[in-house]
C-alpha cells in the first residue's frame, strides 16, 4: 500500500515538473526582463591584440608542454620496466614475487623485501639483469 502510494506521489511530481518545462516555465525569471550590463551586439573596431606577447606566451606554455611529456615519457619507461621485471618473477616458479617491491628510475632497479632462499635471491636478481633497458641492479632483499 505504502509502495503505491509513494509511486503515485513520485510521478505526479515528475508530471507536473515536465508540464512547466514544456509550458516554458523557468526557475527565476518569471517573466521578467534581465538587462545585461554590457550591449549584446556592438558596432566598431576589435580591440588591439597584442601579438608579441601572445607569441611568447605560447612559447612558455609550449615549453612547460615538453617538459612534462618528458617526464611523463620517463614515468612510463620506469613503470614499463618495473612491470616486465614483476611479470618475470611472477611467471618463473622459484621466485615468490609477492615478498619483492621493485622500483625503477632511469634504468637502475632498486630490488627490497624478504625472499626465503639464496636461491630465490639469487634468481630475482637475475631475472632484473636479463631485462632489456635495465643499466643496473641494486640488491637490497634479506633472506629470511
Amino acid at each position: 500500500m505504502f509502495r503505491a502510494l509513494l509511486r503515485l506521489v513520485i510521478l505526479v511530481a515528475v508530471l507536473a515538473a515536465a508540464a512547466a518545462f514544456f509550458m516554458g516555465y523557468r526557475l527565476g525569471e518569471h517573466g521578467e526582463v534581465v538587462k545585461a550590463d554590457r550591449p549584446v551586439a556592438t558596432s566598431g573596431s576589435a580591440p588591439e591584440i597584442d601579438t608579441a606577447r601572445a607569441r611568447a606566451t605560447g612559447a612558455a606554455v609550449g615549453e612547460k608542454v615538453a617538459v612534462g611529456a618528458r617526464q611523463a615519457e620517463h614515468a612510463l619507461e620506469n613503470g614499463t620496466l618495473t612491470a616486465k621485471i614483476k611479470a618475470k618473477m611472477a611467471l618463473d616458479d622459484s621466485v615468490k614475487a609477492l615478498g619483492i617491491n621493485v622500483d625503477t628510475a632511469d634504468g637502475v632497479v632498486t630490488l627490497t623485501g624478504t625472499v626465503h632462499s639464496e636461491a630465490e635471491r639469487t634468481r630475482a636478481v637475475q631475472l632484473a639483469r636479463e631485462t632489456d633497458g635495465v643499466k643496473s641492479v641494486t640488491d637490497r632483499l634479506t633472506v629470511q
